[in-house]
């Protein structure tokens, strides 16, 4: 029976809520633009129009593809991010909102400098760096990346954002550390493989089966990448300049002392719009001393340069007293 672009989008945004999609409107309207090959627009412009039965039968198969655990990402092949439209494939993470907490913080920080630095690390799309490019013109974005399916995607994504004057991607190792004459960076962003590699198996289908482990697995712990950017890539970082990771739930406390054991300083854990510690932050302060890290040499440059002029010593004493409260 012949059926309405109207009615089909409502028939497969019921049949998305019965299934306990929350975003049932919104992956509702995405599958059918991209079943008839219209824009929004275009969609509610012909709603009363009868759908041809080929693009009936294509949209109900990518819904069954859907509820079978396939995101909508992956079957479109785009998503958007920060108001930017991306290129997606299963070669990278779908963007997450709660990733734009880091976003806004790094933005804000970024604003006031007349130009500078970024380096994206583990960027899987680029959605981060690129976020950050169109937000702040000064900046000059650096995407770094290991996969190379991973880095077709970045490139794709610069150009359909007309981002080439800003943005450049190359491939690199979180893990191994920053590629000869890389330069320094005034920021570097990271939202590295997170989770701990016996928790893979448990995740939702829509993870685990489809989206990439490289981009997943973050060891043992899920604290591999952290502890490798903070050790091996401080040095692309002068003095002042900021690191800010995205981390997992209940990952905070853990990345924050390793930033601090690290020589990162004025540090700080934001929470995204659900009231989760997503995003931990600080600034380099000084070279960290294998045989002494806070010794007085520290607290002196700490008090004569930092603006807080808040030490080492005084960040761990405070972080002490907060964990005794609590």
């Amino acid at each position: 029976m012949a059926t309405t672009y109207n009615n089909l989008y409502m028939d497969i945004r019921q049949t998305l809520r019965r299934a306990g999609i929350e975003a049932a409107t919104l992956e509702a309207r995405e599958l059918m633009c991209f079943a008839s090959g219209k824009t929004r627009s275009q969609l509610v412009q012909d709603g009363q129009l009868y759908v041809p039965p080929a693009i009936e039968e294509r949209a109900k198969d990518l819904v069954r593809r859907h509820l079978a655990g396939e995101p909508v990402a992956y079957l479109i092949g785009e998503w958007e991010f920060y108001g930017l439209p991306l290129d997606i494939s299963e070669s990278v993470l779908i963007p997450r909102p709660d990733t734009e907490t880091l976003v806004d913080h790094v933005v804000a920080w970024l604003r006031p400098l007349p130009e500078c630095r970024v380096l994206d690390l583990c960027a899987g799309s680029g959605c981060i760096g690129l976020a950050i490019a169109s937000q702040v013109p000064g900046a000059r974005v650096v995407l770094g990346e290991l996969d190379e399916g991973a880095l077709r995607i970045c490139r794709q994504n610069i150009r359909r954002n007309s981002l080439s004057g800003q943005v450049v991607s190359l491939k690199m190792d979180a893990l191994s550390g920053p590629p000869p004459r890389l330069g320094d960076f005034d920021c570097l962003v990271c939202n590295p493989p997170y989770i701990p590699s016996g928790d893979i198996a448990g995740l939702d289908v829509s993870v685990r089966d489809y989206e990439p482990h490289l981009a997943l697995d973050g060891g043992t712990d899920g604290l591999d990448f952290y502890r490798s950017v903070c050790r091996r890539w401080r040095d692309v970082l002068h003095t002042g300049s900021r690191l800010a990771f995205e981390v997992g739930i209940g990952q905070a406390d853990d990345v924050l002392r390793l930033m601090r054991s690290e020589g990162f300083g004025e540090l700080e854990i934001l929470p995204d719009p659900a009231g989760i510690p997503r995003v931990v932050t600080g600034l380099r302060y000084q070279e960290v001393y294998a045989d002494d890290r806070r010794n007085d040499f520290v607290n002196r440059w700490a008090s004569a340069h930092l603006p807080r002029k808040f030490s080492l010593i005084q960040e761990e004493e405070t972080w002490q007293r907060r964990k005794t409260a609590l």
